[in-house]
């Protein structure tokens, strides 16, 4: 009978010793542009995803199971991927990859209460609660910058380095990313005394930018803030060539990809500078490590939006671990038990140690780049 309970008892602290060591499941889905004109971000935070998932799994403790739902960078269709991702068994999500579909996504995701991490929509409007003015939806937390932090960042960086005297700024007045970062920019630039001589403003469907520049060189501007996305930073740099206008170009964020698209000299991108949390040729061993697994993996560099899905995953997981979270638990169940605690914890990821206040909103350094031969290179 000794020998029964003792077996018994044995058997007992084996099974409480697999189970502390059981490895907890959860289920992420990465929403964001994987097909269509913006692409090329979608695809990026997927594959930064995955990197990030790959090696959790292999750490063991967390299971994570990816599911990948395209938006096509548009919102009504964001919300039908983020219903398709629960609806696949989705407990948290990373995305949207784009700030308009995010913010259609957040504000259901808010009424759900399922857990939603951006990597990279910096529009305040990801954070803010439609409902109430002041308010924030609370279940929803960004990696990547606000648009207001990316323009006064970046007038402090320009005003502090003396990188020029007259500013002329070109944005996109059809999209909240460059509205938002170009009005911060401008007030902050004013304050420090930087001379703003003019702007010049596009939209989505704009592809000639000859107004535009003609109107910056004829002020006499020594340096052109852009605001905006790669694909219309390649168009001005085109065009700035042709006219033999030789500027500071400054950008942000967006500009992150521009030596990627398919047919653009990217000699003419020499010298362009952005600032941005992430530079793929930093001496840093575990950007060095991720980037080598990346190349490795998708034959191709990674840029920033890849760098903060990868931290997006990983900040999730530190707040799942500080949460301690079960299996089988609901989309409502995981974001009650995550929500409190992102407020807590600190990820020291690839694109800087990162911590979240309670409106969701990052704080992160922004690190200055310039493109020289070719690659980003640390300022």
């Amino acid at each position: 009978m000794k020998k029964l309970l003792a077996f018994a008892l044995a058997l007992a602290l084996c099974l409480t010793a697999v189970s502390a060591f059981a490895e907890v499941s959860l289920t992420i889905a990465h929403i964001g542009p994987t097909t269509g004109p913006a692409a090329l971000y979608g695809l990026a935070t997927l594959h930064g995803a995955e990197i990030a998932v790959q090696e959790i799994n292999e750490a063991g403790e967390f299971h994570i199971t990816l599911i990948n739902q395209d938006d096509e960078h548009n919102p009504e269709k964001a919300v039908n991927a983020y219903n398709a991702a629960l609806d696949a068994g989705a407990q948290v999500i990373l995305g949207t990859t784009t700030s308009k579909p995010c913010e259609a996504v957040s504000a259901v995701a808010m009424e759900d209460q399922v857990m939603m991490v951006t990597p990279s929509a910096s529009s305040e409007a990801v954070i803010e609660s439609p409902d109430a003015e002041g308010e924030y939806k609370g279940n929803m937390f960004q990696i990547c910058f606000t648009d207001p932090n990316q323009g006064k960042a970046s007038a402090e960086y320009i005003v502090e380095n003396k990188l020029g005297e007259k500013a002329f700024v070109i944005y996109n007045n059809a999209d909240v990313y460059s509205i938002g970062i170009r009005d911060t920019f401008v007030e902050k630039a004013k304050e420090l005394g930087l001379e703003i001589v003019g702007e010049e403003v596009f939209n989505d469907d704009t592809t000639d930018f000859t107004v535009q520049v003609s109107k910056a060189q004829e002020l006499g501007a020594d340096l052109v803030f852009l605001p905006i996305y790669y694909t219309p930073a390649s168009l001005i740099l085109t065009t700035a060539a042709a006219r033999e206008y030789k500027p500071v170009f400054f950008g942000v964020d967006g500009m992150d990809g521009i030596l990627g698209i398919e047919g653009f000299d990217t000699s003419l991108a020499e010298g362009v500078m952005l600032l941005t949390p992430f530079v793929a040729t930093a001496e840093d061993e575990a950007v060095k490590s991720f980037v080598a697994k990346y190349e490795a993996a998708y034959g191709e560099t990674p840029i920033q939006f890849a760098a903060d899905a990868y931290d997006g995953i990983y900040a999730i997981v530190a707040a799942a671990k500080a949460a301690g979270i079960t299996d089988g638990m609901s989309p409502e169940e995981v974001c009650a038990a995550l929500v409190p605690q992102m407020v807590n914890i600190q990820v020291d990821g690839i694109t800087g140690t990162m911590t979240w206040d309670a409106t969701g909103a990052v704080s992160k350094t922004p690190m200055a780049a310039v493109i020289e031969n070719g690659v980003y290179v640390l300022k």
